[in-house]
């Protein structure tokens, strides 16, 4: 993604002309006239005109003005006078007026078009602003069709490429220039790009080889660094180095805009929320700062979970572009990469990577981010975008920097499809740089009920420079211990984690997390205590909302009426989008008619929601059982490798009381995967309603054996022991339940505490003994 160096080439920044060849400007002392077309002019001094000689000593002597004088007097007598109009170019050039230079050169290349030093200049101005890159890159070809070995002409050719988003041609450039005893110009130039194309890593290895020429980091090459520094875990030290850099700038300059925007984004990254936005005030309704602004707001609005920060910088970049005649390829690219997260903009997206793949047609990034939307806005199905996924990108790209693009536009999607682990395991393999990937990895793992590989998955990620200061593991570790019945365990990740203050985003993760964990305990009233703390630090976080409503109403805290109220107004207010917890309330109340194009365009976003598609086909079954059995049918069908499916379909054999063909479902599962326990769960449960309980008691077990501390596999065996009319024995087990949750949280449990009463009811009526609650 393009980043810092859009406000600069906007800009006639003075600091470019300071780097203006020597050669090109007939500056370096003793060159007593500039060369044309490779002619030595002191060879033809006789035929230059006396004016263009004049111009040309006023020009050595650092005259540029009285130079331009010079220069256009002689055009009026010569008017085809190839050395005046160099002259004059030149001498726009060195004055500083970039833009008289820039047209003045190519008049010189419309005579001439082969002129070296006009090449040269055109390749060195097209770096100053967005729309000369193009014709930089060309006058730059040019160059180097001529003279192969000019490793500053491909090292510029490189850098413009670079600004351009064309990232595997422009690697292919410092491939061979960085090869050849590079000049710390060009080692600088590298890692911006690198920087910028999201290869941190390699990044600052060129940064640090930069400076071990005894050069130091300063300018544009400021927000780059801070950039590869943040991205690779020094967070700190990104603070530290756009501090020092932003306390030299006496004015509000593109620079100082620049380093603002970056220091902003690593304070946030970095916990300091409020610093952050304090240090971005000043950049508000400055036109000039929109774009820097814009990527500062969405990538804080993205890591604390800020709608309004990033929904004030999605505007800035609709701004941006809008504003923007002709934008390059790059900038399309990363309005579209932001304006895809939101589920209204995806639309608008989708059209800006169309535009951008039209300008680069090979391009498999571009290609793919295509596919991933298409996907979501429903013009793909969930297993057509596997297949053209699967078909497009197996086998991997051979170029590095392809296979790179590819997994930065992989990382983002979440959950990630378990189906596409080929892709995401060869990309892993190609040592590409995207140590996210493994987090991605590990979920896949985890979805698969494939415990040990996803700790592998994680391990690997906190090993990475990236991974090792980010707590994102530790969240999918809590998870771990859940699946496998440890939920005290859980319970101290997700409390470690939130001690530990870390960003909004990981806290309100934590918090869900631990909410959910005090649910599986049976402390419902603890976890929505927890979903209130949620709505104290935001009371108008509908997503949050959503969330309490829907742990609520499923442990019988909230009512129906009052669960669909906080559902309606989330569809009120923010119709077009549609985070997991609206996925989970809708699928948590009971089928409605009503909701039926509900279910229906949230199953367009995702297909396999088994909540959601089990709610749909019970709407359908109320009007016709047969229709909705053969829709799930084709459900299955169309994926047979879809776990989720086969949930759907025994959740609404069970509701149908078709019991056989949800035994059947459950077994389909426990043949793809024999030790996951909501498959053995529900088919314990199938048994216990058939009152097969030597049957359901043995499912258990297994459970057991899998997830030892399995709440929901020890209460149902303590209930097969009422069924059984064993009430002691299940009095004993529900006490030593209730004791455990009391040890670990220290008080005990609800919903344990009523049924033990219940059983001590039924015990003492059955021996006719009345409670004494009931005597009176």
């Amino acid at each position: 993604m393009m980043r810092s160096e859009y406000s600069r080439l906007w800009s006639n920044s003075r600091w470019s002309r300071l780097l203006t060849c020597f050669i090109m400007c007939g500056l370096a002392g003793g060159l007593p006239l500039i060369p044309v077309d490779g002619i030595v002019p002191s060879a033809e001094a006789q035929a230059v005109p006396a004016a263009v000689r004049r111009g040309q000593s006023l020009l050595q002597r650092g005259l540029a003005n009285d130079a331009i004088a010079a220069f256009q007097q002689a055009l009026r007598s010569s008017p085809n006078s190839l050395e005046a109009k160099l002259g004059l170019a030149q001498a726009y050039q060195k004055a500083g007026k970039d833009a008289d230079a820039w047209t003045a050169y190519q008049r010189v290349l419309e005579q001439a078009p082969n002129n070296v030093p006009a090449l040269k200049a055109v390749g060195l101005l097209g770096g100053y602003r967005p729309e000369w890159q193009v014709r930089g890159i060309e006058a730059l070809n040019t160059l180097l069709s001529q003279n192969p070995n000019d490793n500053e002409s491909r090292a510029q050719r490189a850098l413009l490429l670079g600004f351009q988003g064309r990232y595997s041609e422009s690697f292919a450039d410092y491939q061979v220039a960085l090869a050849n005893n590079p000049t710390p110009d060009t080692l600088l130039g590298a890692a911006k790009i690198y920087t910028y194309s999201g290869n941190y890593q390699q990044a600052l290895e060129f940064f640090r080889r930069y400076q071990a020429t005894g050069k130091k980091i300063t300018d544009y090459g400021v927000p780059a660094y801070a950039i590869a520094l943040r991205k690779t875990g020094s967070t700190a030290q990104s603070v530290q180095v756009s501090e020092q850099e932003l306390r030299k700038s006496k004015k509000l300059d593109g620079l100082a805009i620049e380093l603002r925007s970056e220091l902003a984004q690593s304070l946030a990254a970095n916990g300091q929320v409020d610093q952050a936005l304090a240090t971005l005030e000043p950049l508000r309704g400055r036109q000039d700062a929109a774009l820097p602004l814009a990527r500062a707001l969405t990538t804080i609005g993205r890591e604390q979970r800020r709608t309004d920060l990033y929904s004030e910088g999605v505007a800035l970049y609709n701004s941006v572009l809008a504003s923007t005649p002709n934008p390059n390829p790059a900038l399309v690219r990363e309005i579209a990469d932001v304006l895809s997260e939101v589920p209204s903009e995806r639309a608008q997206a989708l059209s800006l990577y169309q535009q951008a793949a039209a300008a680069q047609p090979n391009n498999k990034t571009l290609q793919l981010k295509q596919l991933i939307l298409a996907n979501q806005l429903g013009q793909l199905s969930q297993a057509e975008f596997r297949d053209r996924l699967l078909s497009q990108f197996q086998p991997l790209p051979e170029d590095a920097t392809d296979r790179l693009a590819l997994a930065q536009a992989l990382v983002p999607i979440d959950p990630p499809d378990p189906e596409l682990l080929p892709i995401y395991e060869s990309l892993l393999a190609s040592n590409v740089d995207a140590p996210f990937l493994n987090v991605r990895v590990a979920q896949m793992y985890l979805q698969r009920n494939q415990v040990a590989q996803a700790r592998q998955a994680l391990a690997a990620y906190q090993a990475t420079a990236a991974g090792a200061n980010d707590l994102t593991p530790e969240l999918l570790l809590a998870d771990l211990d859940r699946r496998e019945g440890n939920l005290e365990a859980s319970a101290r990740r997700y409390e470690s984690i939130i001690n530990r203050n870390p960003s909004d985003r990981l806290l309100s993760s934590a918090l869900r997390g631990l909410a959910g964990i005090r649910v599986a305990q049976g402390r419902a009233d603890d976890a929505i205590a927890i979903y209130d703390q949620l709505l104290t630090r935001d009371p108008n976080d509908l997503v949050v909302k959503l969330g309490r409503a829907s742990l609520a109403y499923q442990a019988n805290r909230m009512t129906e009426a009052e669960a669909s109220a906080v559902l309606n107004e989330w569809l009120q207010q923010r119709p077009n989008e549609a985070p997991p917890e609206l996925f989970t309330l809708v699928g948590a109340l009971p089928a409605s008619p009503e909701r039926e194009a509900l279910y229906n365009s949230l199953l367009a976003l995702d297909p396999d929601n088994t909540g959601v598609q089990l709610r749909r086909l019970q709407v359908i079954a109320k009007r016709d059982p047969i229709a909705a059995k053969e829709e799930v049918a084709k459900l299955i069908a169309r994926n047979p490798n879809n776990i989720g499916a086969y949930f759907v379909q025994a959740d609404l054999a069970t509701a149908l009381k078709d019991y056989e063909l949800a035994i059947a479902s459950y077994q389909e599962i426990l043949q793809r995967e024999p030790n996951n326990t909501g498959a053995l769960l529900g088919l314990g449960g199938v048994r216990f309603t058939q009152q097969k309980f030597a049957e359901a008691r043995d499912i258990y077990q297994r459970v057991l054996e899998i997830e030892p501390k399995n709440l929901i596999a020890r209460t149902n065996l303590a209930e097969l022991n009422v069924a059984d009319d064993r009430r002691f024995t299940a009095l004993d087990q529900f006490k030593e339940l209730n004791a455990e949750q009391q040890a670990q949280s220290g008080q005990t449990n609800p919903e344990l505490d009523n049924r033990i009463q219940e059983v001590e009811v039924d015990i003492l009526k059955r021996r006719g003994f009345q409670p004494p609650w009931e005597r009176y």
